[in-house]
C-alpha cells in the first residue's frame, strides 16, 4: 500500500520528497493539508501543532532539516507529538529512535529547519496535517508502482484511451471496449492488485476477529455491487464472447487470488489454468491479447468507473455517448462503490501527477 506514488527501493536508496509524501497519503486515502513554510506562517504553524496536539484524529509530520537543529544528516521526516506553550516548544517524535529518541525543540528553531530549501526540488519543506477519513477505501482495489508498469499504463489510460474512442468509428458499448481493450499495454496485469487480508489455512472455518469479518462482509458487499452494475453486464458479455482460452496459468494468478481472498479458501490451479490471459477475435479479423479472467471482470469495470467523465467525451455518437454517461455515472451506484471508484481515479490522478514531476507542484488532492 505504500508503493503508489514512489518504488520502495527509490526510497531506500534516494530518499522521498514531500511532494510524494503528500501524495502517498493522498493515494492512501487519508484527509491531507499540506503546507510549503511559503505558504503559511510561523503563527498558523503554532496554531495547527496545538490543533493536533490536542486531537485523537489530526497528526502533524513536519519535514526539516537537521542541521539546523545541529543534528547529523540531511532532510527529515518526523511528526510533531506534543507542545508545551509555556515554553513555545514542539516535541518531535523523531522516527529514527535509534540515533535521536524523542526531543523537544523551539518551535522557532523547527520552523528554521522547515524554512529550508530541498535541493533535489528546490522548493521550500514544510508541514502536512493528516485524518483518517471515514472508511478505509481501497477495500478490493489499489493501483501500484511497485515496478515501471505503472508508468505505460497511467499514459495509456489517461491520454491514450480518451484518443482512441474519439478518432475510431464507435457505434456501441461492444465496439468500446473493445477499441479499449484491444490495446492494452501488455503488463496491465501487474498494475490493478488485489488488496486485502489474506489469511491461508487448511480449515475453512476460520477463526476471523469481528473486525476482520466486518472487512471481509463489506469486501463481498463491494465485489456484489461492482458485478450488479451495467457496465459489468457489458464488460462481462464482451469477454465471454470474443476470447478463446490460450495463455498461461500465471497471468491471471492475481485474479484468482482475489477469488480465494473473498471465498476464505485456497482453490486448486486447475481453476486458473481454465481461464487466464486471453487471445481473442476481435470485431474484424484482427486477434488481439487482453487479460480476461470471467471473475476479474470486475477490475476492468471498476478501472473504467474511474476513468474521468470527460475520458468518453470524444464519442461523436451523441445517443452512444449518453448512454455510456449513464453506465459511468456515479449517482446511481451505492455509497460504498461510489467511494472505491472515487478512490481509484484519486489515484490514478496522483500517478499521472507523479509521472508528469508535478508532485512537488500541487499539493492539494485531486478534485
Amino acid at each position: 500500500m505504500l508503493e503508489c506514488c514512489e518504488p520502495l527501493e527509490i526510497v531506500k536508496d534516494k530518499g522521498i520528497s514531500f511532494g510524494k509524501v503528500v501524495c502517498l497519503a493522498h493515494s492512501s486515502g487519508a484527509k491531507v493539508e499540506a503546507f510549503r513554510t511559503n505558504q503559511s506562517t510561523i503563527d498558523d504553524f503554532r496554531k495547527y501543532v496545538v490543533k493536533c496536539s490536542t486531537s485523537d484524529n489530526c497528526h502533524m509530520i513536519s519535514t526539516y532539516h537537521r542541521q539546523v537543529l545541529k543534528q547529523t544528516g540531511t532532510g527529515h521526516f518526523s511528526p510533531i507529538g506534543g507542545y508545551n506553550a509555556e515554553r513555545d516548544m514542539a516535541l518531535i517524535l523523531d522516527v529514527a529512535r535509534f540515533k535521536y529518541p524523542p526531543h523537544w525543540v523551539p518551535l522557532k528553531l523547527l520552523w528554521d529547519a522547515m524554512d529550508s530549501i530541498d535541493q533535489s526540488t528546490g522548493r521550500r519543506r514544510g508541514f502536512m496535517l493528516i485524518s483518517r477519513p471515514h472508511r478505509e477505501p481501497g477495500l478490493l482495489y489499489t493501483l501500484s508502482c511497485k515496478d515501471e508498469s505503472w508508468i505505460s499504463i497511467a499514459k495509456y489510460l489517461k491520454e491514450d484511451v480518451p484518443r482512441l474512442v474519439s478518432s475510431q468509428h464507435v457505434d456501441t458499448i461492444e465496439r468500446i471496449l473493445y477499441v479499449v481493450f484491444k490495446s492494452l499495454p501488455a503488463n496491465f496485469n501487474q498494475f490493478i492488485k488485489w488488496m486485502a487480508e489474506i489469511r491461508r489455512t487448511e480449515d475453512v472455518n476460520q477463526n476471523l476477529s469481528s473486525e476482520e469479518k466486518s472487512r471481509l462482509k463489506l469486501k463481498q458487499e463491494l465485489l456484489k455491487q461492482v458485478q450488479e452494475t451495467k457496465l459489468f453486464k457489458h464488460v462481462d458479455k464482451f469477454l465471454s464472447s470474443v476470447y478463446e482460452d490460450n495463455l498461461p496459468y500465471v497471468a491471471a494468478k492475481v485474479y484468482c487470488d482475489g477469488d480465494e481472498i473473498l471465498s476464505g479458501y485456497e482453490s486448486d490451479e486447475s481453476c486458473c489454468k481454465e481461464t487466464c490471459v486471453k487471445c481473442i477475435k476481435g470485431l474484424g479479423e484482427e486477434k488481439v491479447t487482453v487479460v480476461a479472467y470471467p471473475s476479474g471482470n470486475d477490475v476492468f469495470t471498476a478501472l473504467l468507473l474511474a476513468l474521468p467523465p470527460q475520458t468518453w467525451s470524444g464519442i461523436k455518437d451523441q445517443s452512444l455517448l449518453q448512454e455510456m454517461k449513464q453506465l459511468i455515472s456515479m449517482v446511481s451506484h451505492p455509497t460504498l462503490l461510489q467511494q472505491e471508484v472515487l478512490h481509484l481515479r484519486r489515484q490514478l490522478e496522483m500517478l499521472k501527477r507523479c509521472q508528469e514531476n508535478k508532485e512537488d507542484e500541487e499539493l492539494s488532492a485531486p478534485a
